[in-house]
């Protein structure tokens, strides 16, 4: 008898499970940007370990290796977890645990005071894996929900909701809250419950709305973790060999590096390196949550006229015209600044990049998630989701380690052009499977 779990053709998808799916998206915005982005990572760089120079490089380094060490937790169970939620049809039970793990690690962060440098570290790297191997698991129910000429709009209507869901939290958070200071240290650690609390309330459709469609089937005598480890040792060798698996994953693996370096650095780059106000800041915030949500939908529709493959490939090109901008902000602006004979400053100039870099973010994270499931057989989604998973975070550990290791040695504004690198390679990665028809 196989192992795996077969797909139940019936009942039919209905429109608020493809709500429910995409609310998931909503809730963990509020993890992503106020714990990762825009306020508790620049608490921790720069309040918990210290506001000096050279506080600065190691707090980021820290925080740097505290992501990472989440990202390889959560890489490390994914494919194997991922198999065994196949077999058992268990996918929205392991969502629930990882979603849990999530909310209670998160609103611990409020104990991390001033000084308390390894509790920050952590509880960051465990409510980080957690919700990367959430992230995982949701992911995975994109094939059952939808057809292929409908892939890349559901993904990205996904990661629309999910930016405005950041932006609605990170408005109340900002408002409730206020700017990241010593001064305000005390209010500041509220970020966790609040990112946590909202991330429980606006799940909650998920879970009344999303249905498990798999038919368990019996797993071989044994352990289920060992029967897990072995289906993902014969999946990956299977997927080496498979004509555009081995090229997407490469990709994949490049662009998601860039990308979990945006994620975690942009609030810390403009704090350090563009020195912005807290208007700017707020206004930054707005505009990147805007952009990203419309180009997700944008790039979605797109992606299912055009091909997912030349519009993924295309988003991928944009991030490297963006991250180049971003390292040329302040030169540009002091020469903005002379033709023009008034100042122009560096961190009004970075709003109009936020705009660019925004449209990609959400587009290129929709389209990888929509090609594998255009890839993956529905019935084993959740193991082929778990190498997607695998490559992402291992990515991210790869992106991190390198732009905390380099930006001690070369300071943050020149070693942001690390993630120039990795959109380049991410894009000669993709040309085997370009050059097939797309």
């Amino acid at each position: 008898m196989r192992a795996d779990a077969r797909i139940c053709k019936a009942p039919p998808v209905r429109r608020r499970e493809i709500l429910g799916w995409a609310m998931y998206d909503f809730a963990g915005q509020a993890y992503t940007l106020l714990i990762i982005t825009v306020i508790f990572g620049d608490y921790y760089t720069r309040i918990v370990v210290g506001d000096a120079e050279e506080g600065f490089r190691t707090g980021n380094l820290l925080w740097s290796l505290a992501l990472a060490l989440g990202y390889l937790l959560a890489a490390l169970a994914a494919p194997v977890l991922g198999a065994v939620m196949d077999a058992k049809a268990a996918r929205k039970t392991f969502l629930f645990a990882a979603f849990l793990l999530t909310v209670a690690s998160t609103a611990a962060l409020y104990f991390v005071g001033v000084g308390a440098v390894w509790l920050g570290f952590a509880l960051i790297a465990l409510s980080n894996a957690a919700y990367a191997l959430g992230e995982s698991v949701i992911a995975a129910f994109l094939p059952q929900l939808s057809g292929r000429e409908q892939m890349g709009r559901i993904s990205g209507f996904g990661w629309a909701l999910g930016y405005f869901g950041g932006l609605v939290a990170t408005a109340f958070a900002l408002l409730f809250l206020g700017e990241v200071s010593h001064e305000n240290a005390e209010r500041i650690r509220w970020v966790g419950p609040f990112a946590a609390a909202f991330f429980l309330l606006a799940a909650i459709p998920t879970f009344l709305f999303l249905r498990e469609r798999g038919r368990p089937r019996r797993l071989p005598s044994g352990s289920w973790l060992r029967f897990g480890l072995r289906r993902s040792i014969a999946t990956l060798t299977g997927l080496l060999r498979h004509g555009r698996w081995p090229a997407l994953l490469a990709s994949v693996f490049f662009s998601m590096s860039g990308i979990a370096i945006v994620i975690s650095f942009t609030f810390i780059y403009g704090a350090q390196v563009i020195g912005w106000s807290e208007e700017v800041r707020t206004a930054m915030f707005v505009i990147v949550q805007i952009s990203a949500a419309l180009g997700a939908l944008f790039f979605g529709w797109l992606q299912d006229r055009l091909g997912p493959w030349r519009i993924y490939a295309g988003t991928i090109a944009l991030w490297i015209v963006s991250v180049l901008a971003v390292w040329a902000t302040p030169a540009l602006a002091s020469a903005l600044s002379a033709l023009s004979g008034r100042a122009i400053e560096a961190q009004h100039l970075f709003l109009a990049v936020g705009v660019l870099a925004g449209s990609c973010l959400g587009a290129t994270q929709s389209a990888g998630r929509a090609l594998v499931g255009l890839l993956a057989p529905a019935h084993r989604a959740a193991e082929l989701f778990g190498f997607w998973g695998l490559m992402v975070k291992l990515a991210s550990i790869v992106g991190l380690l390198g732009i905390g290791t380099l930006q001690r040695v070369l300071g943050l504004a020149d070693a942001i052009l690390f993630c120039a690198v990795l959109f380049a390679l991410a894009l000669a990665a993709l040309r085997p499977a370009l050059s097939r028809r797309s």
